[in-house]
């Protein structure tokens, strides 16, 4: 049969096809042949599907409240929208980052371990705009960061990570706070070339531009917890949860210090006292010295040195007042 049918062909043709004689092609078509899937190798496994879908449930949310808390700080419809969520290694994120963006450092709690975020410069400086009444109709000109700049940066990128927090706050009660925001690319150090890294990649609309937003989890960030993310084992990960608590608290500085004994003096008795004078502390002096942590006394102790240096040796612990 020629490419182009006449109208008499045309014609017989419809009229096969009423009578139920429609001729059929002799050849069938010839099967696809299984391709084989290549493998990756070196892609990292360590976050599961429960790890990624509960991160992007989480994401989720966070765009539907950072959308909502800026559109009415800035005064202008303000949307974000999940692009990506892939896993990769530490390496392969960085390159993930778009130029010309601001990095911000995050500090995960109560874990103490972080996480990095990156920001379009542009989007921030147009941001800017609106947090001082000015227009965001258009992309604002790429410049400089002054002083003030960086201040109203640190109050965007809190407003933000807040929200993020919140998302956060289900997946095993993590929160996140604003360690440090740079013009340069200095987070690489952050985790090791191969670390696995989840990588979320968001758009953030205003007005008629946008800019991306990238959010780089690397696994030790959340490896305490990660049960708990993941959904399961939750007697076990709130322990977790706990002793990452202890953690953080356990760096926390107290002030220690070594008392023989206080007492106290009307200000006459104060004045009158001059060198060689005795002050009658009314303790005894077999009874050592008292060993307080901030105003709570912990131990008796026995005074002496350590080498030039002075020190106490602990000998009891004190019992708790009542």
């Amino acid at each position: 049969m020629p490419d182009i049918m006449n109208p008499d062909q045309i014609a017989a043709l419809f009229e096969a096809a009423k009578s139920g004689n429609v001729p059929t092609s002799s050849t069938t078509p010839a099967r696809r042949q299984q391709r084989m899937r290549s493998v990756d190798f070196s892609r990292p496994t360590k976050f599961t599907a429960d790890h990624q879908r509960r991160i992007n449930r989480a994401i989720d949310g966070f765009c539907l409240g950072a959308a909502s808390r800026l559109t009415a700080e800035l005064r202008s419809p303000v949307e974000f929208e999940t692009l990506n969520a892939s896993q990769v290694t530490w390496a392969a994120a960085q390159g993930l980052l778009p130029t010309n963006s601001l990095i911000v450092t995050l500090v995960v709690e109560p874990l103490g371990t972080r996480v990095m975020m990156s920001i379009e410069s542009q989007f921030v400086l147009t941001a800017i705009e609106g947090l001082l009444g000015g227009a965001t109709g258009k992309a604002a000109k790429p410049r400089r960061f002054s002083e003030i700049d960086s201040m109203l940066t640190r109050r965007l990128v809190e407003s933000i990570v807040y929200q993020l927090s919140l998302a956060w706050h289900d997946l095993g009660g993590l929160s996140f706070s604003v360690e440090d925001i740079d013009e340069q690319n200095d987070a690489a150090g952050l985790a090791s070339v191969s670390e696995p890294t989840f990588a979320i990649m968001l758009e953030a609309r205003m007005s008629v531009h946008s800019a991306a937003i990238a959010l780089l989890v690397p696994w030790f960030a959340i490896a305490p917890v990660s049960d708990l993310i993941a959904g399961r084992d939750n007697a076990v990960a709130g322990e977790v949860v706990n002793s990452g608590i202890d953690q953080a608290l356990a760096q926390a500085p107290i002030t220690v210090r070594a008392e023989v004994a206080s007492l106290n003096l009307p200000i006459s008795d104060i004045l009158a006292l001059q060198p060689g004078s005795v002050i009658r502390l009314g303790a005894h002096a077999e009874d050592g010295i008292s060993v307080y942590a901030e105003n709570v006394k912990l131990f008796r102790a026995q005074p002496g040195a350590n080498g030039v240096r002075r020190a106490v040796q602990i000998r009891s612990a004190e019992e708790p007042e009542e």
